[in-house]
């Protein structure tokens, strides 16, 4: 059974690879803030789940079940995260919403989430009046909370 703390050190680990070709304890464990122990206790947690292959003092890799998954969790991230710049949450919400949502979204959810994401891309008069919409709608939430707070 996989936790949502083990998806974050896998994707963590996966995206450190993707951008730097290699990951290690120091380094995942800046990305995350947490303690190096807490790195060392989770590659040994992942390792018995097959996710990574650890070896004491020679650090680890992550196995193809690893790469899988964490390819997956990352593309999981990305979608998500663009899908709440497009509908144009504030950048100081996104990253922690995000963070929220990842591990509680079905995959069909997903899957319907990156249709709506296609479906802007190939109609892009709809989502400039999706964007208009909101804009509207949020003056008129401004406008009834200066109502409501004179």
């Amino acid at each position: 059974m996989r936790t949502p703390s083990m998806e974050d050190y896998l994707e963590a680990i996966f995206n450190l690879i993707r951008e730097k070709g290699y990951a290690r304890v120091a380094d995942v464990a800046e990305l995350l803030g947490v303690h190096p122990s807490s790195v060392t206790k989770m590659v040994q947690k992942l390792d018995e789940h097959e996710y990574v292959k650890y070896e004491r003092y020679r650090g680890f890799v992550l196995t193809s079940k690893g790469k899988k998954l964490g390819r997956r969790l990352a593309d999981r991230h990305e979608l998500l995260e663009e899908f709440l710049q497009r509908l144009g949450v504030p950048d100081s919400a996104v990253a922690r919403d995000v963070e929220g949502m990842e591990h509680h979204v079905s995959p069909e959810t997903l899957d319907a989430l990156g249709d709506l994401l296609r479906f802007f891309a190939e109609h892009p008069e709809v989502y400039a009046e999706f964007l208009a919409f909101r804009a509207r709608a949020s003056e008129d939430g401004e406008d009834e909370r200066e109502e409501e707070n004179p």
